[in-house]
């Protein structure tokens, strides 16, 4: 490894340091959403990359932000972080009327969406609450057979000239009014590791709690089960010498925990 790939961190714990990279692919993004000032933004989800990405919207454009997520564990974290302006909670049994409140107090929808729950159900929803020239973010992890489909309707914008030869070809769509949704996609971090230290050192991304568990290397199996039954967002583990106590270098986040919760 060279130098240049060698980071200097001041203020983070060695556990909460942990969370640079899932916090770098929030920076990126952030990058490709490129908020403008005073926009109004839709968080679909209380994961920890999500939250990341939430505090970092409201840092760079986001004037109100809304966080819409289960009622539990993780939208408890999204609060002690005051990750946003506005939290949603949703019933894990019948979320259906807190939707329908949602859509009816913003009559006009979002400047920004971002689904980051994965769900392909919620994904294909969340379009309806992007207002005109709005952005979808899809953020979240799905499946190679994951499908949805939307109007074209909502992604396109018709002239004045294109709409009345559709008019004259078929009434039907007279309703219809082009959207002009733009639908980005990200993922991964790219060469954000500087920014994001920043952020996280500094504090003004917050990220304490969010590691809410550790455990040594052959607890690898606890650390699974604690993922699965959501006792644990992210689960932080370390190997060590003898009684020593773990150092940064030997420090690692539980990745296949996070694949599974």
């Amino acid at each position: 490894m060279t130098a240049g790939r060698v980071f200097k961190i001041k203020n983070l714990s060695d556990v909460d340091a942990t969370l640079l990279e899932p916090a770098s692919c929030a920076a990126h993004g952030l990058d490709r959403i490129a908020p403008k000032m005073g926009s109004s933004v839709l968080m679909f989800g209380a994961g920890p990359t999500g939250l990341m990405l939430t505090q970092m919207l409201r840092l760079n454009g986001g004037c109100h932000v809304v966080v819409a997520a289960p009622e539990g564990l993780k939208m408890n974290l999204a609060k002690s972080l005051e990750a946003a302006d506005e939290y949603v909670e949703l019933s894990r049994k019948d979320p259906g009327p807190q939707f329908e409140k949602l859509k009816s107090e913003n009559p006009h929808g979002f400047d920004i969406v971002v689904e980051a729950t994965g769900s392909v159900k919620i994904l294909e929803d969340s379009i309806n609450y992007v207002r005109r020239g709005g952005k979808l973010v899809v953020y979240g992890v799905y499946g190679n057979k994951d499908r949805v489909s939307w109007p074209p309707v909502k992604i396109c914008e018709f002239s004045q000239k294109g709409l009345k030869q559709l008019l004259v070809a078929n009434q039907s769509v007279l309703p219809l009014v082009g959207d002009e949704i733009t639908i980005i996609g990200s993922f991964s971090e790219t060469y954000k590791f500087p920014a994001t230290i920043d952020y996280l050192d500094s504090g003004k991304v917050k990220v304490k709690g969010i590691v809410n568990k550790t455990f040594k290397l052959e607890q690898w199996k606890e650390c699974i089960e604690a993922m699965k039954n959501k006792s644990a967002i992210v689960s932080c583990g370390h190997v060590a010498t003898g009684d020593n106590p773990p150092t940064k270098s030997t420090r690692f986040r539980s990745t296949i925990a996070d694949y599974i919760g």
